[in-house]
């Protein structure tokens, strides 16, 4: 099994930067791919981050040029990096280990447990 331990959630005004961290640990299969997922309070589930063992990354609209996914190969940790934050970005924020480049509508193959992260004034 894999568990992650997330980190890095909580309440920030906006404008504010908050980061968050994803640590894996233990039968940790082949991951050739990452991500960031988020699920605000009524809504669905949408991918925020992503990152593929060729270093690609991928945002949608939403969050380009605020949000920066990253990893640490060595420590199995992936990151998080969020900046300009608004109130729309308020949500519990998931992260994801892929062994398929398959981006599903609701996560990939190993997912957190959540963290929240909430934006307000």
């Amino acid at each position: 099994q894999v568990q992650f331990v997330e980190s890095g959630g909580g309440l920030v005004q906006p404008g504010e930067s908050l980061s968050l961290s994803c640590e894996a640990s233990g039968d940790i299969p082949d991951i050739v791919a990452w991500a960031w997922y988020r699920q605000a309070a009524g809504q669905q589930r949408e991918l925020v981050a992503a990152l593929s063992s060729g270093g690609s990354t991928s945002y949608p609209d939403s969050v380009k040029g605020r949000f920066t996914i990253s990893r640490d190969s060595d420590k199995n940790t992936l990151y998080l990096q969020m900046n300009t934050l608004k109130t729309e970005d308020t949500a519990v924020y998931y992260c994801n280990f892929g062994k398929t480049y398959y981006f599903g509508p609701d996560g990939m193959d190993y997912r957190g447990k959540g963290i929240l992260v909430t934006v307000s004034s």
